[in-house]
This record gives C-alpha cells, structure tokens and sequence, in this order.
C-alpha cells in the first residue's frame, strides 16, 4: 500500500510493564519502568507497514500511580488529537494494574466515534517471552481498522479484544489476564487479522453527557471494602476527608454489612453519595426497593474501580441521586 495512503495512528506512551525491564530475561516481577515511547516504537518496526505512526510520552509510570489529574490530562490530549482530520485513531500504551480504569475513564469522556485502543503487557520487555511486542502490533492493526470506529474504547491484549465497559484485570500474573467474563470479548486478532463480532450496546463517548473539557479536578471518590466484623471508622474517616461520593465493595449482591449500612446512613446525612458495587468480581447488583428510601444507588455490573470512576464523573454534573442511578443503569 502506498504509505501516504496508510491510517494515521499516533500511539501515547504512558508507561507500565510493556515499557519496563528487569535485571535478567528470566525475571517476571520486581521489575522498573525504563523505557519511553521511543524504545517501544523501535522495538516493533513492523508496525510502519501497518500505519504512519505517530508517537508522544504523555507520563511514564506504573499505571497504580496514575492520579485523577493525569486521567484527565489523557482524555484532554486524546481529544485533541482525534479532532484532527489527518489522524484515524489512538493507541495508547499503559500499566496493567490500572488499565481498566483508564480505559472506562476514556469511554465515557473522549468524544469521537475514532479507535482509540489501550494496550499493556504482563511480562517486561526483557523478559524471554515478553508479550508486549505482539499486544502493541495488535493495538495499533486494530486502531487503524476501519470496523473498530463508533464501538467505545476499545483492550486488546493477547489476541482478544475487548469492551473498556467491561473488561477487567483477573489474574496477578498470567497474560491472559484481561477478560469479561459475562459478556465476553468482541472479537479476536488472529494470523494479522481483525476479527469483529459485537457490538457494546452501553452508551459511550460521544453519547455519553461528560464533558471534561473545561474540568480542572475531579471530585473525591473512595472506596471502602465490606467484610465480616466491618467498622465504621473508614466511613467516618473519608467523611472526615472530604469525600463526595463513596462506593462500597460489598458483598454477594450488594449486601452491605451492619457496620457499613451504618456508614452509608452518615454519609448520607452530610450528603455523600454512597453506591452499592460488589466485592465479587462479576454480576449485577441488583436495584433494591431500599435503595430510593436509604437513598443508595446500585452499581449495575460494574466493579468497585469502575463504579469510582463514573460516580466522579456523575457527581461533576449532578448531586441528584435519581439521574445518577440512570447514568449507572446506561452507561
């Protein structure tokens, strides 16, 4: 193909295990970020053939140190990119530990129908079977495929590919950690192709009613983790603490314990919003006829990290409890 003619993907640099090295090839863990977008680029020439490529380091981090400030600098500079004509998608490279995060902070607040598509690694590029090489050429076909526009954001890691909305880290160390479990992926790469199958149905993007443009912080969300034997004094702390919203990683199907009903009660009282997730890892918390009169709202299948980031984002528009529980319910 004529390279003029090729898509146009710039890939943002922003750090993790695909961009670290470890003192030896056969060291999997206890390894450091050392390597910017640069190194990465050159490491998969063959991408070239794929697209014209361009490359930028927005941080270089592990992904568990990302701050809401650098979340919205992303978004930020993923907007601006895609509002230009010459450029057909974004991949953007990042830390596994906290990518599903990132990803559905960006599906609610990029506002283009572009690919945008993160990608990571769980095995540093040092390592014998580094897996980052193959992720990143994946991410970038897929980013520069004409079927990946109007789907959300999009994780494409070990051949799978996958909604932000619902994908989520589910193993410590395997590489085929990346998975949703209920909805499954929507599609696969396979022998240098793009395999589509779905569709998300969520709204995303340019659907969604998050503006952030004009954001200069986003507002305080904790989360506090239910067990037997819970106490108060973590509700009491992040009250203390100025948080606007909490999201309780509850159990089973939302089911909060004494001491953590009682902390969702204070925190309603100084006008905290509190969400039911659940500690579980997969399933629907189920709307409780209890939850309009203790004025809850349940997290629908999302997780407790996800349920975080779109109640920071509800809460920049609405403190009305009612329409955040459609945005939950939608979104």
């Amino acid at each position: 193909m004529n390279k003029s003619k090729l898509p146009h993907v710039v890939i943002i640099g922003t750090g993790g295990t695909i961009a670290s090295t470890a003192p030896s090839s056969t060291a999997l863990t206890d390894y450091s970020v050392t390597e910017g977008i640069d190194s990465l680029l050159k490491a998969v020439p063959e991408i070239a053939k794929l697209a014209r490529i361009g490359g930028e380091q927005l941080f270089n981090i592990e992904s568990f140190a990302i701050t809401n400030k650098m979340l919205l600098k992303m978004a930020t500079r993923v907007n601006q990119l895609l509002a230009d004509p010459d450029i057909d998608g974004i991949v953007i490279t990042h830390g596994t530990d906290t990518l599903e995060e990132s990803a559905y902070f960006l599906n609610l607040t990029v506002k283009s129908h572009k690919p945008v598509v993160l990608v990571g690694a769980m095995r540093p590029g040092s390592a014998i079977s580094a897996d980052g090489p193959l992720n990143l050429y994946n991410a970038v076909l897929l980013a520069a495929h004409p079927q990946a526009s109007h789907l959300g954001v999009l994780v494409s890691l070990n051949d799978r590919i996958v909604a932000a909305r619902f994908v989520s880290k589910t193993n410590t160390t395997q590489v085929d950690t990346f998975r949703s479990y209920e909805q499954g992926c929507i599609g696969h790469i396979n022998n240098q192709q793009v395999h589509l199958y779905q569709t998300p149905t969520r709204l995303h993007t340019t659907q969604t009613d998050f503006d952030i443009s004009a954001t200069k912080a986003l507002p305080s969300v904790d989360i506090i983790y239910d067990h037997q034997n819970a106490g108060l004094h973590f509700y009491e702390a992040s009250i203390a603490a100025g948080a606007q919203g909490i999201v309780v990683a509850a159990c089973g199907n939302g089911s909060m314990s004494p001491q953590a009903r009682k902390g969702a009660r204070l925190a309603v009282k100084h006008k905290v919003i509190c969400v039911r997730s659940s500690r579980v890892g997969s399933g629907i918390v189920s709307a409780s006829v209890n939850d309009a009169r203790q004025r809850l709202v349940s997290a629908n299948s999302l997780n407790p990290q996800k349920a975080r980031i779109l109640l920071m984002l509800a809460l920049g528009v609405t403190g009305d409890i009612a329409q955040i529980q459609s945005y939950f319910d939608r979104y």
